[in-house]
C-alpha cells in the first residue's frame, strides 16, 4: 500500500514514555475570536500549533488584527481597527469556528456578514440557536446565502437557550460582555474550553459569573482591555492518548493534564477495566490494564453513551469505540448527539472488529478483535484518531489517507507517537 499525504502505520508495538498535553483546541478557538472585543494587545498563551488555530488566526489577520507569534505555542494579538464585517467564504468553508466571530463582530461593529460555516461532516449541526441568542439582544439577522446580522445597539437580556450549544452559548456571551446591561444566559453549556473563555474575558475585564454552571450572568462593559492568558489542556487529547495507550497494552505520562476535568472519563474508561493515577497536574497510565467489560448490576451489558458536560463528551466515543474493541466483553456505545459520526465502525469491521452497527447512533462492541492493517480515509477529526489508534493495535501495515482531518485537532501527532515508540511514517 502507498500513499501520499496519510500515514502508514505499523500496528503492534505499545506506546510507552512522556508527553505534554497540548492546549484545548476548543477553547483556543473562541479565544482567539475573542480578543477582536478590544483594541488592546491580547497574548495567549499554550495554543496548540494545529490547523483549525492557524485558519482562525489566518480569519484575524483578514478582519485587520495585527498577529505576532512571540514564542512556542503564544501569540500575541492587536486588533487596533476591524478592516471588515464580512469574513471570505473561503476562510469560513476551512473551519467550524468561523461562526464564533459572529458575537464579536456584532458587539464590536454591530455588524457581521458570514458565510455558512464549514467543518466535520458528522451529521446536523444546527446554527439556530446562535441567531435565537444574538437575535435577543438585538440583533437583526437575515439569511440569503449568507448570514447577515445588524443591531442599532445591544442590551443585555434573560435568555434560555433551546439547547446546551457549546458554540453558541460563547457567541452568546462575546456579544453580551459588550451589550448594555445585565445579561443572564441559561441553559448555557459548561465545558472546560467555556470556562476557559469565561476565565479570558473576566480578565479582559468584563464581570461574568456563575462560571461552570449552567446559569451564566454577565454584566456588559462599554470597553474592555487587553489580557494575556493561558488556555488549559485539551482533555479530548488527554483521553484519546488515555484510550491508546492502554490499547496498545503501554504505559504513559501525561504531563500537565489538567486531571480534575477528566472525572467523566474516568467512570467511562472504567467500565472497560481501564485505569489510570493522577498527581498534581500528572496523569500516568500504567501497564497491566484488566481490559475487561465489567458489568452493570446484575450482569448488564453497560452503557458508554455521551452527555453535555459534565457527562461523557460526544468526542470521545469514537476513541470508546476502537479501545473497546481490544476488550473482553460487550458493551454498548450510544453517541446521541451526531448521526454520522458513527459510521466510521464500517472500516474496523473490515479490519476485524466485533461491532454490530444497530442504528446511526448505537454500536455494540463484543471483543477482544484481533485486528488487520487496511488501507482507511479519515472522516472526521475524532474518527480520523480512532482509526490512527486500530492501526497501533493492528497485525501489519495500515494506511490513513486525509490524515489533514486528524491533524485539525492533533498537535504533532505523528512526531509525537514516533517519539512513543510508534512505528508510523507520514508521508
Amino acid at each position: 500500500m502507498s500513499c501520499s499525504n496519510c500515514y502508514e502505520i505499523v500496528g503492534g508495538r505499545p506506546i510507552r514514555g512522556i508527553i505534554t498535553a497540548s492546549g484545548n483546541k476548543n477553547a483556543a478557538l473562541p479565544c482567539i475570536a475573542a480578543t477582536l472585543l478590544t483594541d488592546e494587545p491580547v497574548i495567549l498563551h499554550n495554543l496548540p500549533d494545529i490547523e483549525d488555530v492557524q485558519v482562525m488566526l489566518d480569519i484575524l489577520s483578514h478582519l485587520g488584527s495585527r498577529v505576532e507569534r512571540i514564542g512556542n505555542n503564544s501569540y500575541r494579538m492587536t486588533t487596533l481597527d476591524i478592516k471588515t464585517c464580512e469574513i471570505s467564504r473561503e476562510d469560513s468553508s476551512k473551519v467550524r469556528a468561523s461562526i464564533l466571530f459572529a458575537g464579536p463582530l456584532l458587539g464590536r461593529l454591530r455588524e457581521v456578514i458570514l458565510p455558512p460555516p464549514g467543518g466535520d461532516v458528522i451529521g446536523r449541526r444546527r446554527l439556530d440557536t446562535h441567531f435565537l441568542a444574538l437575535s435577543a439582544l438585538g440583533g437583526r439577522v437575515e439569511t440569503n446565502g449568507v448570514f447577515h446580522i445588524k443591531a442599532d445597539s445591544l442590551k443585555g437580556e434573560d435568555i434560555f437557550l433551546d439547547e446546551a450549544s457549546v458554540t453558541a452559548t460563547e457567541n452568546a456571551l462575546m456579544a453580551a460582555v459588550l451589550a448594555e446591561g445585565e445579561t443572564v444566559l441559561r441553559n448555557a453549556a459548561s465545558e472546560p474550553h467555556v470556562q476557559d473563555l469565561c476565565h479570558l474575558l473576566n480578565a479582559m475585564g468584563s464581570e461574568i459569573t456563575g462560571i461552570g454552571s449552567n446559569i451564566l450572568y454577565i454584566k456588559g462593559k462599554k470597553k474592555l482591555s487587553g489580557a494575556e492568558f493561558t488556555i488549559g489542556a485539551d482533555f479530548m487529547e488527554v483521553g484519546s492518548f488515555i484510550g491508546l495507550t492502554a490499547a496498545t497494552g503501554g504505559e504513559l505520562e501525561i504531563r500537565h493534564a489538567d486531571p480534575q476535568h477528566l472525572r467523566m472519563c474516568r467512570l467511562a474508561f472504567a467500565k472497560l477495566g481501564i485505569r489510570w493515577e493522577d498527581d498534581g497536574s500528572t496523569v500516568h497510565v500504567p501497564p497491566g490494564q484488566k481490559m475487561e467489560v465489567i458489568p452493570d448490576m446484575g450482569g448488564m451489558i453497560p452503557t458508554i453513551d455521551d452527555a453535555p458536560w459534565p457527562g461523557f463528551p460526544a468526542d470521545l466515543t469514537s476513541i470508546m469505540t476502537v479501545v473497546a474493541t481490544q476488550v473482553r466483553g460487550t458493551v454498548l456505545i450510544h453517541e446521541k448527539m451526531f448521526e454520522s459520526r458513527m459510521f466510521f465502525v464500517d472500516k474496523l469491521i473490515g479490519m476485524g472488529a466485533g461491532i454490530i452497527l444497530c442504528d446511526p447512533h448505537r454500536a455494540v462492541v463484543s471483543g477482544p478483535s484481533r485486528l488487520k492493517g487496511d488501507n482507511l480515509v479519515s472522516p472526521d477529526v475524532r474518527a480520523g484518531m480512532a482509526m490512527v489508534i486500530a492501526a497501533l493495535c493492528a497485525e501489519g501495515m495500515s494506511v490513513i489517507n486525509n490524515v489533514y482531518q486528524i491533524e485539525r485537532g492533533y498537535e504533532n501527532l505523528s512526531r509525537r507517537l514516533l517519539d512513543l515508540g510508534a512505528d508510523i511514517t507520514r508521508l
